[in-house]
Order: C-alpha cells, then structure tokens, then sequence
C-alpha cells in the first residue's frame, strides 16, 4: 500500500524463517536481523504509568529505523489515518518477529502503540495529550517532562529515544501550521490541530537538547458558569461580566504567564451576539469562538532571508479595512497596542484583548509602555486620554500560591484627574486563609457600587435593570468563608 521499497537479496536461512508479509511492506530479514539483534538486547520489565527501561526505548528506536527504510512515506501520507496505523502496526510487528527480545502481548502491544505514534501522531506526546486533566506539557530535553495537573507542577517518567526524535516530533508540529524549526530558525511558536498552544526552542539556544512547551486546551469549551462551579467567580460577578460583554464594553484582561487570561476571554466571547461579525488576530490561533461570523488572522514570522514577516500589528492595522464589529487580539506585546486603542476609539466597541500584569494599574502602565513602543512622540498625558477613552474595564485573573486561577478584580476605568488615570473596583477577590490541604479559602465581594460608568451603555442594550439588581443584591460585605477551588 506505502509503494513497497526494495531491499538486498534474502538470504535462505531469513526466507525460511519469514511468515506472510503485510502488502504495506518488503525489507530484508538480514538488515532488520543486524540492528535488532546488535548489540544483543536484554529482556525489560515493563513498568507503571510512562516508565519504560532502557531495553524498551532501544528496541523500539532499532525497530522505528527499520520500519522508516521499510515503507514509502509519501504514499504513506496519502492514506487514510485508520488505515495507515492498521498497515504499520502489522509492519511493525513483522520487523519484532524477525530477532527482537522476547516481549509479553503487553509489551508488545505498548511497543507498536508508541511506534504508530512515532510514525502518525506525536510519539511520546499521545498519552499525555490524551488527558484532559493535563493542561501544561513541558518538556526540556529527550529524558526530562513536566506537566501541570490541577494547577500543580509535577513530573513524568516520559522520555523520548533521543533528542534527534524530539526534534523530529517538533519539526512535526511547525511543519502543520507552516512555520520553520531548526537551527537557523531556533525559535517557533505553533498549534496544534486542536488549537493548543506550542512553544519551541532549538539548540544552540537550548542548552540540553530542544525545548517543547505545550499548552493544552480542553475537549469540552469552559462558559462563566463552569468558572462558577470551579469557585474562580461568583455568581453574581458571572451575571456582570455577561452584562459586560453583551453591552460592547471594551476590555482588557489582565495576568501573570498561566493564569488563564485567554480561558477567561475565551468564556467572555460567548455572549458576544451570533449576528456580528468578529476579526480575531493572533500569534498562534488559539482562541475558541462559536460565532457563525469570524475572521480569524495570524501572524507570520519572516523567512530565511529575513523577509515575508507579517506582524500584529499588520493584522490589527489591515483588520480595520475588514468591517469588523469587534476586534479580538489574543494578546498585546509591543506597538499593535496603539492600533488597538485607535480601533476602540473608532467606532469598533466591544473589542478585547490580554496583556501580562500583575494588577489593573499596572496594566493600564503597561499599556502606556506599548504605545510608546511604537514610536510616537506623544506626552503621556495625551496617551493616558487615549487609554481612558478606549479602555472600559480591566479583569484582572491570578494564579494563586495553591495553584488555582481566580478572577480577582473587576475593575473600571473612571477618567483622568490632571495626569492619573483613575480607577474603581467593581468587584475583589478577599483571601481569608487556607485549609488543611494547602487550599485557600476566601470569596469575591463586590465594593457596593451600584451605578458603574458603564451604566449608560447597558441600558443602550436593554440591561441596566438587571445590573443594578444585581450590583444592588450583592452585599458588599465580606461573604462567609469558603474553600475555593478555581480553574485550573
């Protein structure tokens, strides 16, 4: 099936000993002998969970090399995904029968599993992916992974052959999305088919062999109410944030690396009305919306002679020629932030974003930092007017020391007062201790503002009554204490 590749002449002793062959594959007994067989291979034991022994991983890589010289890999790529894996487990296990250690129907089966991942999927990467309770993968090197697991860092006995298959399997993961990995180009940012967030670096800027970081998404898409049950907002903070999003504020959420910024935009974007049309622009596409009308953008990095690069920027600059009703960026790094506020200003309300921050103020200092950025020689107080015109609310989420992400502050953007920005906080997340299991426990309370600026604006959408009953229903003060477990 794979165009069967042609191998030197069996020698007698190998036909006699070779059973019926899978159509997908022809090879020579002698060579696959050679490397199965030196140097000789112990029996393993297999081990729990990802562990294998040494044994293991040297027999598969003799195998792998065998069954790659065995099958064509451009017919390979034309057939179908169930098909292929059937044709190369049965090749597979041709290679195993010719001078392999003796495996156990365990091992054996664990041993064409990894193989067919090697060869279709992402290699050692496959059962980790597969976990939904995963949400990071990093791993530094062939021999060293960590996950994140409930908001907790922790590590797994899963390695790779060697950094030559690391490298392989990452050079995989660019190729989909079109981007370069290696070392000319050592550093990429990619996707997976999912929409999970990769990052990788190559040596020589990788020290210990290349680097894979591995943002996971979840199967099932998170709403407010699920960030609810998860104890990282209330119920009556889920209620404004809806009202927020549905009356086209414009918002900025605000926190630190993996604190759940784009989980968070991504359940705000769901109450975004299915009638507008929505232009997202991103580094890595990653942003989950379900809208009929979206647009989504991504940018380009440049090629080997420093050219073709398309920038945020671009996007978010070229996005304003494309009518969109909202404008979505995944995140704000540098100069795109000025085009930003411009497009808030300009008639495209509700738009959104995310910026790293350690607080609402400090964000709304970032942002000015941005703007600056690009070039324009603009005083500061003519920026903070821009921010103050362009900005309606700051979200503010954190990852806590128990490893849960909150939302931590609703915040508005008020007006400026001589050259400061002021603010208010709608809502603050108040810790009040932590259990015996190392949980915190506290609650969100809101600060008893009951006509916010925004006011005017959702009563232009018809929900000004059901955000003065909520804000006027939520006793500011300090709810009973309670373990709160977050998302994580």
């Amino acid at each position: 099936m794979f165009g069967k590749r042609r191998f030197p002449p069996e020698t007698p002793s190998a036909e006699a000993r070779r059973k019926p062959q899978s159509g997908a594959f022809r090879q020579s007994p002698d060579s696959a002998q050679s490397r199965l067989s030196e140097p000789e291979t112990p029996v393993y034991t297999p081990t729990r969970d990802f562990e294998r022994s040494d044994a293991f991983y040297e027999t598969k890589k003799r195998t792998f090399a065998t069954l790659i010289e065995s099958i064509d890999l451009t017919a390979l790529a034309r057939t179908p995904g169930g098909t292929a894996r059937k044709e190369i487990r049965e090749v597979a296990d041709e290679i195993l029968k010719l001078g392999a250690p003796p495996l156990s129907g365990v091992e054996r089966d664990e041993l064409l599993e990894e193989i067919c991942n090697d060869v279709l999927g992402f290699g050692p990467l496959e059962p980790l992916l597969a976990q939904d309770d995963i949400s990071d993968i990093m791993i530094n090197g062939a021999r060293e992974c960590y996950i994140e697991s409930g908001g907790r860092l922790s590590q797994v006995p899963v390695r790779f052959a060697d950094n030559q298959e690391l490298a392989n399997i990452c050079q995989r993961i660019a190729n989909r999305v079109g981007r370069r990995v290696d070392e000319a180009t050592p550093i990429c940012d990619a996707r997976l088919p999912d929409g999970s967030r990769v990052n990788i670096i190559f040596p020589p800027l990788a020290l210990d062999g290349p680097v894979l970081t591995i943002r996971k998404f979840r199967r099932d898409r998170l709403t407010l109410k699920h960030l609810v049950r998860f104890g990282a907002l209330s119920e009556e903070a889920r209620i404004v944030l809806e009202i927020i999003s549905r009356s086209r504020c414009n918002v900025l959420i605000s926190g630190g690396t993996g604190s759940g910024k784009t989980t968070l935009l991504n359940c705000m974007t769901g109450h975004i009305s299915p009638d507008e049309r929505i232009v997202t622009c991103e580094d890595a596409a990653e942003l989950q919306l379900q809208q009929p009308h979206v647009v989504r953008l991504e940018t380009r990095p440049p090629n080997l002679e420093g050219e073709g690069d398309v920038t945020m920027r671009d996007l978010v600059r070229n996005c304003l020629r494309m009518r969109p009703e909202r404008i979505i960026v995944g995140e704000v790094r540098g100069p795109e932030a000025f085009d930003l506020l411009q497009a808030m200003n300009t008639g495209h309300d509700g738009s959104m974003s995310t910026l790293h921050a350690n607080s609402p103020r400090e964000a709304l200092n970032r942002l000015e930092g941005m703007i600056l950025m690009a070039g324009f020689n603009l005083p500061s107080r003519a920026i903070r007017q821009m921010i103050t015109g362009a900005i309606d609310i700051v979200i503010q989420v954190a990852r806590m020391r128990d490893g849960k992400r909150r939302v931590t502050h609703i915040t508005e953007i008020v007006g400026i007062e001589g050259d400061v920005v002021t603010t208010q906080d709608l809502m603050r997340f108040h810790l009040v201790g932590e259990d015996e299991n190392g949980q915190l426990i506290g609650g969100h309370r809101f600060t008893g503002i009951s006509r916010p600026r925004f006011v005017d604006r959702a009563r232009y959408y018809g929900l000004e009554q059901r955000l003065t009953e909520t804000l006027s229903a939520t006793d500011p003060v300090s709810p009973q204490p309670q373990a709160v477990h977050g998302y994580g």
